[in-house]
């Protein structure tokens, strides 16, 4: 159960917590999927989360974690090298799945993470 069910109420999850309609969601949903597992949302973050949206939109498949660190690396580690272990710092209960699933992206796309 998501907690604060007012950003997510009457939106449809699959069994694995996944926005079943990706043009259902909004930063309050991400928000929401986000504080589930005690999740604060920083502003790097919201660069991954918006990269995933945006790569998918135009694509309509998820950025391999190769391709987002090699697009916004630089944007989520400062001062030191992005690798796939600061992707999993980020999003610490899943990596990139995490990211994908909290960014709204349909769970059976998410299988470049």
């Amino acid at each position: 159960m998501l907690s604060t069910p007012a950003a997510t109420e009457g939106l449809n999850f699959n069994k694995k917590g996944f926005l079943v309609n990706f043009d259902d969601w909004n930063r309050e949903v991400a928000e929401a999927i986000a504080a589930e597992k005690g999740l604060e949302l920083t502003e790097c973050h919201w660069v991954a989360i918006d990269f995933l949206r945006d790569y998918f939109q135009t694509y309509e498949l998820p950025p391999s974690p190769r391709v987002l660190i090699k697009s916004i690396g630089d944007k989520l580690s400062e001062g030191a090298p992005c690798t796939r272990k600061t992707l999993d710092a980020l999003f610490p209960w899943g990596g990139c799945k995490e990211a994908c699933r909290i960014a709204g992206l349909p769970d059976f796309y998410c299988n470049a993470c």
